[in-house]
């Protein structure tokens, strides 16, 4: 080996023992987790590239330039690692340096809205909406406190609510849509991601005091995009019916026919406020399909209904289903007696509960009897339910029987022992359908043996709220 070569392999293993030591004093630094980091690196490896490829070439040089062209790219390249590190603040500042952008205790959003249309006017909701980062959370502050929710995660949903008369919480828990009995003695931990937001929006509804402004910030966002018009249009019902007031910040505009609000606000659009008066609108429906299903198919609903008592393999099951997802069953019974030989009894209703408080189980309950009524059937319903069975004393279509209202006592005897010897005595909505049939469905009620051979049939309903 040469002089020049023996200077030339001293000189090149130096620089590359500089440039080890300076690596690893880049990574101490913690460079690499940022973007400032990836410019010190994308700088690094030109530099070791323009290195590698200038020993490459220099095969032979005087042992004089091979260290001055060494030395000027090792010097630049430590000059530029040290400056990263060297800011006060250190990556983050590097990048608010290097970038040309605001200090961050200095960056502001600065949102230009006007809410004087509505001062001293009547309204309960309203909607500011637009895409992430556009300043809807800024306008909500701006209209209070935005405050969370935070559960005893093993007390029983309901006990939560242990501030107002349990009458009044369970009504504030139906009207958010969570009507499910057995929902309520669930804890949080254990609802579903719409349960668990229905149950949030229930307690700050039930908190808000009169005058008060309830502030809800990225409104459905963690929700199918059903569910929340499901959830939507049973918040505005109970918004309006109990006159308080409301702010929804979102992203989603799909929910604005649900909720029907009284004015929206967009940064987006220069936060120019927009009225809007829901009572001129009209009211979403819905399009469900409807299919005969096999007892199989109560799996699904029977832990969401109120009693225990299983239904029988006899029953007719029809399941509805919105975009194929299921949302509801009605189960009905051959009910004969001496009297009324073609009796029939809807056995069993029962809404999924996050598609509960939009008057599903109303629609589909009429469904149903007006089927059974077009088929020379009397239709009977009997339920405890406070909503259904005042709904239904209002309601032309229905007519109280003798046992409205009546206590049912169970003794424990007879053939209905096992079922009724852990029933509890109470008061009971009874009723007769009166109303007018419906023609088109009739294999809906096809006689399971033929509807298995058939394979029968699932049929679109439009259903008004």
């Amino acid at each position: 080996m040469s002089a020049i070569e023996g200077v030339y392999q001293e000189l090149s293993n130096a620089q590359r023992k500089r440039r080890d030591d300076n690596e690893k004093a880049a990574r101490r630094a913690m460079i690499t987790e940022i973007a400032g980091s990836a410019a010190i690196g994308l700088y690094r490896n030109s530099m070791e590239n323009r290195a590698d490829d200038f020993f490459e070439k220099a095969n032979v040089i005087r042992g004089k330039n091979v260290y001055n062209q060494a030395q000027k790219l090792d010097d630049e390249y430590a000059k530029h690692a040290e400056s990263a590190i060297s800011y006060q603040g250190g990556e983050e500042q590097y990048v608010y340096d290097k970038f040309d952008i605001q200090d961050s205790q200095k960056t502001e959003v600065v949102v230009n809205y006007d809410f004087s249309p509505i001062k001293g006017k009547k309204w309960n909701i309203g909607v500011v909406y637009g895409s992430s980062g556009c300043g809807k959370t800024t306008i909500l502050k701006s209209l209070g406190k935005l405050s969370s929710v935070e559960f005893d995660r093993d007390k029983a949903l309901i006990s939560n609510f242990d501030f107002m008369d349990p009458n009044d919480a369970s009504r504030v828990l139906m009207s958010m849509g969570l009507s499910s009995v057995p929902t309520w003695l669930r804890p949080f931990s254990s609802l579903s991601n719409g349960e668990q937001y229905r149950a949030e929006l229930a307690y700050k509804v039930a908190r808000a005091s009169e005058g008060d402004i309830i502030l809800i910030d990225e409104y459905t966002s963690v929700v199918d995009r059903d569910v929340a018009k499901a959830m939507s249009f049973a918040l505005q019902k109970y918004i309006r019916k109990t006159n308080k007031k409301i702010v929804l910040a979102s992203c989603h505009y799909d929910i604005m026919e649900w909720l029907m609000p009284d004015w929206t606000c967009s940064p987006q659009k220069g936060g120019v406020l927009v009225e809007h008066d829901y009572r001129l609108r009209s009211r979403p429906n819905i399009e469900l399909q409807v299919s005969r299903v096999e007892y199989s198919a109560w799996d699904i609903f029977k832990k969401h209904h109120y009693l225990t008592a299983d239904c029988s393999k006899g029953f007719g099951y029809l399941m509805f289903t919105w975009d194929d997802k299921p949302v509801a069953i009605c189960v009905y019974k051959p009910q004969p007696t001496g009297a009324v030989p073609n009796g029939y009894a809807l056995a069993r209703t029962v809404v999924l509960p996050d598609f509960q408080g939009m008057g599903i189980g109303v629609s589909i309950s009429n469904f149903v009897s007006s089927l059974l009524v077009n088929m020379g059937k009397r239709v009977y319903t009997k339920t405890i339910s406070p909503a259904l069975g005042e709904y239904r004393s209002r309601s032309k279509d229905f007519r109280p029987t003798s046992n409205n209202g009546k206590t049912r006592k169970f003794n424990g005897n007879g053939k209905n022992a096992m079922d009724s010897k852990n029933r509890l005595s109470r008061a009971s909505y009874c009723h007769e359908y009166i109303g007018e049939g419906v023609s088109g469905y009739e294999e809906l009620l096809l006689p399971i043996k033929e509807m298995r051979d058939n394979k029968k049939k699932k049929v679109q309903l439009n259903l008004e709220l």
